[in-house]
């Protein structure tokens, strides 16, 4: 599977993740992918888990950059492409910055509203300044 499907795929779980919180990770996990038949691979399991596991952490990087938002206000699109971006940028020193944002803004453009994929390149630039000196 290519990076870039391995992302989206990480994504709808995300999003999936952030408007269900009556299931855990691994049911929203097992339902996806066996119920669903939603493509995974090592980067989507490794990205998805991450997410949940270090939420609290990427969640405050985040809200650290919100200048004159609340993070009510975020999208939950938004809110799982910015987790997604956020882990990447935060925890795997081996995916280039850039590409995380890049990839994060491209998907925004697909499934968020017309305007918020320059919100979410502007707050994942700011955590990239600060985690990737």
């Amino acid at each position: 599977m290519q990076r870039k499907t391995a992302r989206e795929n990480t994504f709808i779980l995300l999003f999936e993740d952030a408007c269900k919180s009556d299931e855990c990770a691994e049911e929203i996990f097992l339902k996806a992918t066996e119920v669903r038949g939603l493509e995974v691979d090592g980067y989507v399991k490794t990205v998805f888990f991450g997410v949940t596991e270090n939420r609290t952490a990427i969640d405050g990087a985040i809200e650290e950059q919100l200048v004159g938002w609340k993070k009510e206000r975020i999208s939950p699109v938004s809110r799982a492409l910015l987790r997604l971006a956020t882990y990447e940028i935060m925890f795997m020193e081996d995916i280039p910055a850039k590409v995380s944002i890049n990839e994060a803004v491209e998907l925004s453009k697909k499934y968020d509203d017309e305007k918020s994929y320059s919100f979410v390149n502007g707050v994942l630039n700011a955590i990239r300044e600060k985690y990737r000196k």
